[in-house]
């Protein structure tokens, strides 16, 4: 399966266009947001877990990152709450389940070999730091050799320098009404921007974002 696997490519996806479909365990559904390959892929994908259910035992060959957007997800490492962050680089295992149902962002086979560094931080007790404007604060999770990964919360009527995305840009709305020149992308939008493409954000309602950018290189610049 190809599914938005041009990176080149700039992709919007806000909630009404969410299509659910079933994966291969008992009540565990996805939204597949972009996707190369079958069942072992490198995928982003939003996968809901109803209460009760699990997934079988696997290992991550290519590295699993997600960030817990509500319930409770579980594995033999323990129970990751709302807002929770965790990174399992390429080798490790787990058998997830949940106990009353859960709803991750999770990107799967896009971990640099060189990035084993395996942990999780609890966002939503986590300190948050100024940012570059006033109004903007930012939370850094993981800064890989590709790759940045932060949280950044902008406060009503935040507007941000217009810049463009070196190496790209990859967001998932997690609270509020993120917005550019573009458009408006309410909370459940995922988009991702292209290697030098350009925005001017803001948000006049406040908003909490998940933001990477520098994973998304052609592969002649990257060399």
């Amino acid at each position: 399966m190809n599914l938005n696997s041009d990176f080149s490519q700039r992709v919007v996806i806000r909630p009404d266009d969410y299509d659910w479909v079933d994966s291969p365990a008992n009540g565990v559904k996805r939204m597949m947001l972009d996707r190369i390959g079958d069942e072992v892929a490198r995928a982003t994908t939003i996968v809901k877990f109803a209460p009760g259910s699990r997934f079988d035992a696997h290992t991550h060959g290519g590295g699993e990152e997600f960030l817990v957007l509500d319930g409770v997800f579980s594995d033999e490492t323990g129970d990751f709450p709302k807002g929770s962050y965790v990174r399992n680089p390429i080798g490790t295992s787990h058998a997830p389940h949940t106990e009353d149902g859960c709803t991750i962002l999770v990107k799967l086979h896009q971990f640099d070999p060189a990035d084993t560094a395996q942990f999780a931080i609890d966002t939503a007790n986590a300190d948050f730091r100024p940012g570059l404007v006033p109004g903007l604060s930012v939370l850094p999770l993981h800064s890989g050799p590709e790759e940045n990964v932060a949280l950044v919360r902008w406060a009503p009527g935040t507007q941000f320098t217009p810049h463009s995305h070196w190496g790209g840009e990859e967001i998932f709305v997690l609270d509020g009404t993120f917005a550019d020149e573009h458009g408006t992308y309410p909370a459940g939008t995922w988009m991702r921007s292209p290697h030098l493409s350009q925005h001017k954000p803001y948000s006049e309602d406040g908003c909490l974002i998940y933001v990477k950018t520098g994973h998304l290189l052609p592969e002649d610049v990257a060399a």
